[in-house]
């Protein structure tokens, strides 16, 4: 065998091992970062609300005074949004609970079993908030509409819209 036989024979094994080194990992296997590089492993399981058990999502409320992140609960099912914060004693300054409407629809919301006050905040299709029924009273049974077909309806603590400064027309996205 000549030495350009050889030397073609141990590149092709070196690339072999090359390429084993770099094959996808197996479903056993779990990905790990080295030290100063970005992990590979899937994100973590959403965090559920320990009261709902609903899953709590990132929500941006972006204001004149800039953009403030809230945690709130996510009521995705029919079920779920007819519930909603019902029979709830508290929740936290940051906390709340938004109602995708897919498609946009009018709504109209009253407090019903609901034993804390709220600001319920309609947000449009664009958006962009249509109108803030705040300081809802608890257990009123009085419908609280929006101003427009809502994507979406955010509940936060009675005053909270006030307090960051929300206003119709500031955005919300999540």
């Amino acid at each position: 065998m000549n030495l350009h036989k050889i030397t073609g024979k141990l590149a092709a094994f070196a690339a072999a091992l090359v390429l084993a080194a770099c094959s996808p990992a197996t479903a056993d296997s779990k990905p790990t970062a080295q030290p100063g590089t970005t992990s590979t492993q899937a994100p973590a399981t959403p965090t559920l609300h320990p009261i709902s058990g609903l899953a709590v999502i990132p929500l941006t409320v972006t204001t004149a005074n800039g953009p403030r992140v809230l945690k709130v609960e996510l009521a995705a099912s029919a079920e779920e949004q007819e519930h909603g914060l019902m029979f709830r004693t508290a929740m936290g300054p940051d906390e709340g609970m938004i109602f995708p409407m897919n498609p946009p629809r009018r709504a109209a919301f009253w407090m019903r079993n609901t034993v804390i006050g709220l600001d319920i905040i309609f947000i449009g299709p664009d958006h962009k908030v249509l109108n803030i029924a705040a300081n809802a009273v608890p257990y009123d049974e009085t419908p609280l509409p929006s101003a427009g077909a809502a994507s979406g309806v955010l509940e936060l603590n009675a005053g909270r819209a006030a307090q960051i400064g929300l206003r119709p027309g500031d955005l919300v996205t999540w």
